[in-house]
């Protein structure tokens, strides 16, 4: 692919206004992001997901800010061009805006984030606009929080009555006034996500909100069928990887068991005249133990 201008917020406005889907991917890891950035996709979020499909916790809430700022740093030297998202983790921002302030810098200035998104209803208006204020850019996450999984009861399509769609579109539009540069949805109905979309002045990315966002976003590991979170029923699957590699590693297994690998061609040997050189030093100079070895092995050769 070739070189590509580096994608800012003013890119993922301009594709809202000239109607041009976005691109996004959860990412966790350096190499994966070269590979997202060199495929054309136009933004990563570096999700608190990771603490579910990469350290196997049942839900993001024990990620810490260290873990994602590690983790987010690796994400954009492997996608420097990529519009990358930092998610900011469980209590890192909710206490007071002061904490959100001193959190999210970390993830601008240290992990080299565009963007940090925090799940947010209107308790939160007031730490928005106080991160707005210190010119943090906020992508406000609203719908189905992950981090509030236990006050919500579990993983739930969130506005599907008239009353709870109403509060969702009232929060969104409370988000934008309060200085957030773009919106997610996650697990709310198409018409809700259309709606709030067609309003907002920002990008609004949709994660199973249908198909009515300015943009996508899906777990990386959930569209590679890679296991591991909590995918939606509706993710579409692009790769199989957890059939490719559990194939790959049970190959590798049984050819180390086998004796097929390595053989010759995947080893190196040392010149001749090395090797009898070794061979003389360990005979005649070398511990008591190795001179026997050596010598042992000459006598067979």
């Amino acid at each position: 692919m070739a070189d590509r201008s580096k994608n800012t917020i003013a890119t993922l406005r301009a594709r809202k206004r000239e109607r041009q889907k976005i691109s996004m991917l959860t990412c966790y890891d350096y190499s994966t992001a070269r590979l997202i950035e060199q495929a054309g996709v136009d933004s990563i979020l570096v999700g608190d997901t990771y603490g579910e499909v990469c350290l196997g916790h049942k839900t993001t809430l024990p990620v810490t800010v260290e873990h994602l700022v590690t983790v987010t740093e690796a994400v954009r030297r492997g996608a420097p061009t990529t519009f990358l998202v930092g998610d900011m983790p469980y209590l890192s921002y909710q206490v007071c805006p002061e904490d959100a302030i001193r959190n999210a810098g970390l993830f601008m200035a240290k992990a080299g984030c565009d963007c940090v998104k925090i799940e947010v209803d209107r308790r939160l208006v007031a730490t928005v606009d106080a991160m707005a204020t210190a010119t943090i850019p906020v992508m406000a996450h609203l719908g189905l929080k992950p981090q509030s999984i236990h006050h919500l009861g579990g993983y739930r399509i969130q506005g599907k009555n008239a009353t709870d769609a109403r509060r969702i579109i009232e929060d969104a539009r409370m988000m934008e006034e309060a200085g957030a540069v773009a919106l997610l949805l996650e697990a709310v109905p198409t018409e809700v996500a259309g709606i709030i979309t067609d309003a907002a002045k920002v990008p609004v990315i949709g994660c199973v909100s249908g198909p009515l966002c300015d943009g996508q976003v899906v777990v990386l590991h959930d569209m590679l069928g890679y296991g591991g979170g909590h995918p939606p029923r509706s993710v579409k699957v692009y790769a199989n990887l957890y059939e490719e590699l559990t194939h790959a590693f049970r190959a590798y297994a049984d050819d180390i068991r086998s004796g097929a690998f390595p053989t010759a061609e995947n080893s190196t040997s040392m010149p001749e005249p090395e090797l009898r050189s070794l061979r003389a030093v360990l005979t005649n100079g070398g511990p008591a133990g190795v001179r026997s070895v050596a010598a042992d092995k000459s006598a067979t050769r």
